[in-house]
């Protein structure tokens, strides 16, 4: 008789003696007994979030914004973010633009993947949860990443007294 499989072998012999090559690596030999060898458990893994944000992210400066109508952030708060950062030397592929209201992590999930040197948070819905309280328009220095939590475009827009406490913050980045 010819069994093709080492588990069928169990049910038509009942002793343990008849172990196939390839089963005698299950087991451990103690005190003349066999005893299964523990069995690796799998590791569990977390999948790394995927981000959808605009630019390149070339100079590690991540701008988190909050629009749950638009992808990214709304295409004339885009262009004033652009001519800002135009004056600081930088362009849509320098920075990450991440919309948290479409992209939902935890601050340290942001820093493991942009692995940024710099955040611009745009309002208090942009805030990502998991980052202790941020003084409201002020640069600040978290675990070695520049911090400026500030207006949202909805608040600078139309107002000049708001557009020039961000610029003034933004000068210092």
């Amino acid at each position: 008789m010819k069994v093709e499989s080492g588990q069928a072998l169990r049910f038509i012999l009942q002793d343990e003696i008849y172990l196939l090559n390839e089963d005698k690596l299950n087991y451990i030999k103690t005190d003349n007994q066999q005893t299964p060898a523990p069995q690796p458990q799998p590791e569990t893994v977390m999948p790394k979030p995927v981000f959808n944000y605009l630019g390149a992210n070339k100079k590690n400066f991540l701008v988190l914004t909050h629009y749950t109508d638009h992808d990214f952030i709304a295409d004339d708060h885009l262009a004033a973010l652009e001519s800002v950062l135009g004056r600081k030397n930088h362009g849509r592929e320098d920075v990450a633009i991440l919309n948290i209201a479409k992209n939902t992590s935890e601050y340290s999930q942001l820093v493991a993947h942009f692995k940024p040197q710099t955040i611009l948070i745009l309002g208090q819905q942009s805030i990502p949860a998991g980052i202790n309280q941020l003084k409201f328009n002020q640069v600040e220095k978290r675990d070695g990443i520049t911090v400026l939590y500030t207006f949202a475009f909805d608040a600078m827009m139309n107002n000049v007294d708001n557009k020039k406490a961000f610029w003034d913050q933004v000068k210092s980045l």
